[in-house]
């Protein structure tokens, strides 16, 4: 991997880790610790992975979070997406600065089972779609096409269903039942821009409307 590459690791690293020590002032926070690492060393291995097997897409997911041919909506969502999810980690590290929650640690073994699953579906979406870029566009360079096998037969946002058992997960392993509140607020934000990437593809991408309507579900089967 080249110094871009790992450039861009180090700072979502960073961009994690600072708020959540920050706001706890310490590092001998172990739920933490295995929350970093369980996210950390999984995206390394997805990392790995694309780098010999997808170059194409990890560049693409080099690029910036804002771009000329991004919707205008995802230029404003994406950044306060971004801001939400630091506040969530600040939230849940002041939880544990000021022990406002009392989370037995049964119910955080089950939020790092919980990341831990999240992170192995997260690498089967990543080897099943190549044009999963970080930003809503139509990758007309790339020859972009709809996917429609593994987790994509199941739901048409893989993805995003995903993160939201990250969210939830994520709060138990670090033990903050504030968390979890806040954390609402990040699912909202999600479903509300899967809704709007799910628009722009049946107006943009050729064959998405017939796809949307042979798998009807956008994040969770039977219910949507």
């Amino acid at each position: 991997m080249n110094m871009k590459v790992w450039f861009g690791f180090g700072r979502g690293f960073l961009l994690c880790a600072l708020p959540l020590f920050g706001a706890a002032r310490t590092l001998f926070w172990p739920a933490a610790w295995a929350f970093l690492v369980l996210v950390f060393g999984a995206g390394l291995l997805i990392t790995r992975v694309l780098a010999k097997h997808d170059p194409a897409l990890l560049e693409e997911r080099m690029k910036p979070i804002v771009q000329k041919d991004q919707p205008r909506w995802d230029r404003i969502l994406l950044p306060i997406l971004i801001v939400l999810w630091v506040c969530w980690l600040a939230l849940v590290g002041f939880d544990a600065r000021y022990g406002w929650s009392a989370m037995p640690v049964w119910l955080q073994w089950i939020g790092g089972a919980g990341v831990a699953v999240a992170m192995w579906l997260w690498f089967l979406i990543f080897r099943e779609n190549t044009f999963l870029a970080p930003v809503v566009r139509i990758q007309t360079e790339r020859g972009h096409k709809v996917v429609s096998t593994g987790p994509y037969a199941i739901v048409r946002h893989p993805m995003y269903a995903v993160s939201l058992i990250l969210f939830a997960a994520g709060t138990l392993l670090l033990g903050s039942w504030y968390g979890l509140i806040a954390a609402l607020a990040l699912a909202a934000l999600l479903v509300l821009r899967t809704a709007l990437e799910d628009r722009e593809l049946q107006r943009g991408l050729a064959g998405y409307m017939d796809y949307a309507a042979r798998v009807r579900y956008r994040l969770v089967p039977l219910i949507w």
